[in-house]
Order: structure tokens, then C-alpha cells, then sequence
């Protein structure tokens, strides 16, 4: 795992590293966060507004008492500067503590990734870009996936060893991070948010982007059944390692609370503002947690 190691090293280097940070299954309160240094990225990341996903939601959304919610004022779409806002409010108590983005690869995840990066003035990585770029490349990754499938977990497992030892970081997790209790452990020294998106929403995303077949090990021929049917099947697989995570983003929950009439009214914008208010309360409820664990 050497080239791993190197290539890591290489990228995060000026990076502060990380304690593990609360998780609520644990009766065991964390380390005190790292200590933040202020870096400057080497590049701006463009704020990427809205995914076109078009699907019907009025149907499917009801309030938690049951009554429909299509009535509700319909809530303007996020504003850029509010999660800037929201960021700069919160930064002073994260203190530089990575976020883990876990769910379905999608370039949904992967634009939310970015955004919270910028606004946040985090490093972005793409966890399974890494482990392709520590194997040579897209088509070396997936031979040594079909190969010798516990080298290509190593690497997997490799890979979050380092990230989840540096601060700083808004990092898109592939699913390997959810597959095995050390990869959790791992996730347990940053704060871990579950994107949830619908399954139909990301195979339709697919079929847009035909470029993103081989990453789910599809053939460049796959008609939608074929592509919803394959990521139905992996979602379920991987669903249980997706539940341990710190906190949850759903897509078709945020259209409903935001009374959008589609799931393609959500934008990044909105998502990026509901992480960023989750990642508010679970820093609020870790300090007064330590509070109550110091003696009297």
C-alpha cells in the first residue's frame, strides 16, 4: 500500500490531523477536536446550483401527523451565501473536523462534496478516485477488484486510514467505507453524513452520463431496468452501513419539508445548508457531552 500512502501523503501533507469525533452508538466521549490551522486551497471550486433529476413528489409527501403537506408555503430555494453564512457560524466549533459523505455514488454526492468544501475552505477528495489513482488507473482498479478483491479492500481501508488521520476534509466515500467495521472505525474520526438519494434518481443520472457505467461495473449497452435493477440490488446490500452514519440527508424528505412539487427543485444549495445545520447540532450536542464529562 505503499503508492497509496505516497500519494496521500503527497496531497494532504500541510493538513492537521484528527481525533476521533463523537458517534452516538459509543458510551465513550471523543478526544477534544484537532487543532485547526487556517490553509488556503491551491484552487476555487465552482458552486454547482441545480441536478436536473425531473420526477412528481406531491404524492408522496404527508407531514409526520399524516396530513399532506402540498399546502405548505413553498420555501425559496437557498440562497449561496446562506450556507457560506451557515459555515462561518459553525467553523469556530468544528475546529476543523472532516465530513464524510456516505451513499450511492452520484454526481448529486459528488457536487454537495465540492460545495461544502468551498464553503467551508476544506480539501475535497473522492475516496474511490484515490484508491483507482494508488492502482494505476480506472481499468488497474478494476482488475485488482476482480483479482485479488481483498488487495483492492487493503487499499480501500488504506486509503481512509489516511484520510480519516488528517483534518480538514470534505471527503466522498465510496461504499468499501461502509463494508467492514474497521473502514467505520475509521469514519468515527470525522462527523459522517448519509446522502440518501433515490435509487431511480441515480440510475436515471446514469443513463444521462453513460461515462459513469464502469464505475458500477456496467456495460456500456445497459438500458434503465438493467442500471436500476443493479444499483437496487447494491443499495440494499450496503443500506445497513449507510444507517450508522452521524446523520441523514434525505432528498425526497428535504423536497418535502421545502414543498417542492419535483426531486430536481432540490439543489445543491439546499442540501448543502441542511448538512451544515446537522453537523451544527451534532457539534453542539459532542460539547455539551464533554461539559458534562468534566469533574466538578
Amino acid at each position: 500500500m505503499g503508492i497509496t500512502r505516497t500519494l496521500l501523503h503527497s496531497s494532504c501533507s500541510k493538513l492537521p490531523f484528527q481525533t476521533p469525533f463523537l458517534h452516538f452508538q459509543s458510551q465513550v466521549v471523543a478526544s477534544s477536536f484537532s487543532s485547526s490551522r487556517e490553509i488556503t486551497r491551491t484552487s476555487s471550486i465552482p458552486i454547482i446550483s441545480r441536478t436536473r433529476f425531473r420526477k412528481p413528489i406531491a404524492a408522496s409527501c404527508s407531514a409526520s401527523d399524516g396530513s399532506n403537506s402540498s399546502s405548505a408555503t413553498k420555501v425559496s430555494v437557498a440562497d449561496p451565501s446562506v450556507a457560506l453564512k451557515k459555515a462561518m457560524d459553525i467553523s469556530p466549533e468544528l475546529k476543523g473536523t472532516s465530513i464524510f459523505l456516505v451513499g450511492m455514488k452520484s454526481s448529486i454526492k459528488t457536487s454537495l462534496g465540492k460545495l461544502l468544501a468551498n464553503v467551508l475552505r476544506y480539501y475535497y477528495f473522492d475516496s474511490d478516485s484515490l484508491v483507482e489513482e494508488a492502482a494505476g488507473g480506472e481499468s488497474a482498479a478494476k482488475s485488482l477488484r476482480e483479482t485479488d478483491k481483498n488487495g483492492f479492500h487493503e487499499s480501500e481501508t488504506e486509503v481512509l486510514k489516511q484520510l480519516s488521520s488528517m483534518g480538514r476534509l470534505v471527503v466522498c466515500a465510496g461504499d468499501g467505507a461502509v463494508q467492514s467495521s474497521t473502514n467505520l472505525a475509521l469514519l468515527r474520526y470525522g462527523i459522517s453524513i448519509w446522502i440518501d438519494i433515490p435509487v431511480d434518481l441515480v440510475a436515471r443520472g446514469v443513463i444521462e452520463d453513460q461515462s459513469q457505467l464502469p464505475a458500477f461495473n456496467l456495460s456500456a449497452s445497459a438500458s434503465y431496468p438493467e442500471v436500476l435493477t443493479h444499483l437496487s440490488t447494491s443499495y440494499e446490500e450496503v443500506r445497513g452501513g449507510y444507517e450508522t452514519a452521524d446523520a441523514t440527508i434525505s432528498v425526497e424528505k428535504l423536497a418535502c419539508k421545502l414543498s417542492y412539487d419535483e426531486f430536481g427543485d432540490v439543489t445543491t444549495e439546499d442540501m448543502a445548508l441542511e448538512v451544515l445545520k446537522e453537523i451544527e447540532k451534532l457539534t453542539r450536542v459532542k460539547k455539551m457531552m464533554e461539559a458534562a464529562a468534566r469533574p466538578f
